[in-house]
């Protein structure tokens, strides 16, 4: 019953996602075979760790994963399989695995998170700023109103929680104190580009790509994206 109540809520005025033309867009690109590009070596290589986003298993990921470690990075999944939204228990396990990676490496941990990977990503940093190295999101609703996407009623109707009403304590819009980088896309079927794009200090630098949502987790443009902010000097 509560799941059905969360279902109907209504979005509030003056709130609204993607186009529908966008959204179906997507449908295109969850099919589409990403090309495979040899990456030039990391300037930098560092620890990076792969969030995906809500629904979506870190295979979907392999693609980044592939040419991240293939440029020299030593890339790490989450470690939590299907992203089914926060819990305490899972935040918790985060928190443990970033920090027992920077232990391990001896050095700070990249964070790049797709969607709701990267509120994951940004309250990690936020807690732990001194085992996270930086933050890259792509397509995350870290502004605005968190309605302002096609995908809410779903997340509430699987986590069964409010999306204004998290069970893990967290800042949405306050800027990690690390360097923060927002990727977005004006051809986001799912999240409001203005949402993934935020304002300034909300975070460092934002980039928009022609991708859709989907395409943030293997598009080669998005690749390349994430290569370069990696090796860039904050």
């Amino acid at each position: 019953m509560r799941r059905s109540a969360l279902a109907r809520e209504p979005r509030p005025e003056g709130v609204s996602g993607p186009p529908l033309r966008y959204l179906l867009g997507e449908l295109a690109s969850f099919r589409r075979v990403p090309e495979k590009h040899e990456p030039a070596r990391a300037l930098h290589p560092q620890p990076v760790m792969l969030l995906p986003g809500f629904g979506a298993h870190p295979v979907r990921m392999r693609p980044m994963a592939d040419a991240l470690a293939a440029a020299g990075h030593s890339v790490h999944d989450w470690g939590l399989g299907l992203n089914l939204g926060p819990t305490e228990d899972n935040f918790t396990f985060l928190m443990r695995r970033v920090g027992a990676l920077a232990r391990q490496h001896k050095a700070p941990i990249a964070l790049v998170g797709w969607s709701l990977g990267g509120l994951f990503a940004r309250e990690i940093a936020r807690r732990q700023p001194d085992n996270v190295s930086r933050v890259i999101t792509m397509g995350t609703p870290f502004s605005g109103n968190p309605r302002a996407n096609n995908a809410w009623r779903a997340y509430q109707v699987i986590t069964g929680h409010s999306v204004d009403e998290p069970p893990v304590e967290c800042e949405l819009r306050g800027k990690p104190p690390v360097p923060t980088v927002a990727l977005w896309s004006p051809r986001d079927g799912v999240v409001q580009p203005r949402s993934a794009c935020g304002w300034p200090g909300e975070r460092d630098r934002a980039v928009a790509l022609r991708c859709t949502h989907l395409g943030f987790a293997c598009d080669p443009q998005v690749i390349a994206e994430v290569l370069r902010q990696l090796d860039a000097k904050d």
